[in-house]
């Protein structure tokens, strides 16, 4: 299948793209597989970086002797080597293969580091602002800097705080929180529907913030991200709201390359309307997931287990200190009580009673059936669905 595009191609350091960007998923749902087979169509595959050790039995063998922190993130650093070279391997020189990193999680540093020795033409960051990208990665000038912001003043303070360094983003990642999957850019599940965060007003306010700045329109590609699922949105964002590209995410981590277990495909395909639901993330930030037995179960002890917050670093039952800022091991008891990483992990292997399965709010495009990578861009990019499902 061929898919010709009616849409302006995105351009990113001289790479001429699809418009489409998938979504860094983790923990292993956006790997070597999915990152490699979307950038083979030559669009944007993302590798996410969080705790990739879970894709490697002989890392997880390992992990189970490691001597604390610094020797769990080793195994995740040699897992985002393996992942990222084999991202490369697999887009066959096509495409582009970025690396997603939270900047909320604690080893964020280091992960930039790895990706950029690896091989990555591009590294995202979200979770926070990314004011010290530019920094982190000096030695590596030629790989792209992507921030993932949300409304138009996170922009604004990016872009002067990088210009400063005489370095400008390669391209915006602007996600809509109350559409997309996972951590969500709102410090509040009550500000998820502010209309601040609009895409046409998030959209127009930026090309003033270029425009005071004395940058070009055109000069820093916007990718509007969250809740596109339909061929007439992209249309609409790409020709009538100004965007350069669109990022998706949960209709991405369905296909059959995707590279989570097939019960975690069927558990995002497979989900109503009523089945999605926020809830405060142990990161600090509001998340938006399925209502799976474990989400439920901890959603109806929430308030008691907020009560009983508590800072103690044996509540780190891993040792792994995955994040910056945790709510169990910091006891911060006005966001989430729970391991993020047991319950992403869980939901990795396809373990539908305990794990933790984020997902976008919105429909996906082909309902719960599971088709390609390239099925699905060509979906999005010329409206044409496969022949059983039109």
């Amino acid at each position: 299948m061929t898919t010709l595009s009616q849409f302006s191609p995105l351009t990113i350091r001289g790479r001429t793209l699809l418009p489409i960007v998938q979504g860094g998923m983790g923990v292993g749902i956006s790997a070597k597989r999915l990152a490699g087979a979307v950038a083979a169509t030559g669009a944007v595959g993302t590798v996410a970086s969080v705790d990739l050790r879970h894709l490697h039995e002989d890392l997880m063998a390992e992990s189970e002797h490691a001597r604390g922190q610094d020797d769990l993130n080793r195994l995740n650093l040699i897992a985002l080597d393996r992942e990222v070279k084999g991202a490369l391997e697999n887009a066959h020189g096509n495409g582009l293969v970025a690396v997603n990193v939270m900047k909320a999680v604690d080893s964020h540093a280091a992960l930039v580091r790895q990706a950029c020795e690896s091989g990555a033409h591009a590294l995202v960051m979200g979770a926070g602002l990314p004011l010290d990208l530019p920094e982190m990665t000096a030695d590596h000038p030629g790989v792209a800097l992507i921030p993932i912001l949300s409304e138009s003043r996170g922009i604004s303070i990016v872009l002067k705080r990088w210009m400063k360094k005489n370095r400008l983003p390669d391209a915006i990642v602007i996600e809509h929180p109350n559409h997309a999957g996972g951590h969500l850019g709102a410090a509040r599940i009550e500000d998820l529907g502010d209309s601040k965060f609009d895409f046409r007003r998030v959209l127009e306010e930026t090309f003033d913030v270029f425009k005071s700045l004395g940058l070009e329109r055109e000069k820093i590609p916007l990718i509007v991200a969250g809740g596109v699922n339909t061929f007439e949105k992209v249309k609409t964002y790409l020709t009538e709201f100004g965007a350069s590209a669109v990022q998706i995410g949960t209709a991405f981590a369905v296909t059959r390359e995707g590279d989570a277990h097939e019960n975690f495909k069927r558990t995002l395909a497979e989900a109503r309307p009523e089945d999605i639901v926020e809830f405060m993330s142990v990161a600090g930030l509001p998340a938006r997931g399925v209502l799976t037995p474990f989400l439920k179960s901890y959603l109806k002890r929430e308030s008691k287990l907020q009560a009983n917050a508590k800072a103690d670093p044996a509540r780190c039952t891993q040792g792994l200190n995955c994040l910056s800022v945790c709510g169990l091991r910091d006891g911060l008891a006005k966001v989430g009580q729970f391991c993020i990483d047991l319950k992403l992990s869980a939901a990795f292997r396809g373990e539908t009673s305990k794990g933790l399965f984020f997902r976008g709010a919105d429909p996906l495009p082909f309902g719960p059936a599971m088709r390609s990578v390239r099925e699905t861009i060509h979906y999005f990019m010329t409206g044409e669905k496969p022949l059983d499902l039109a």
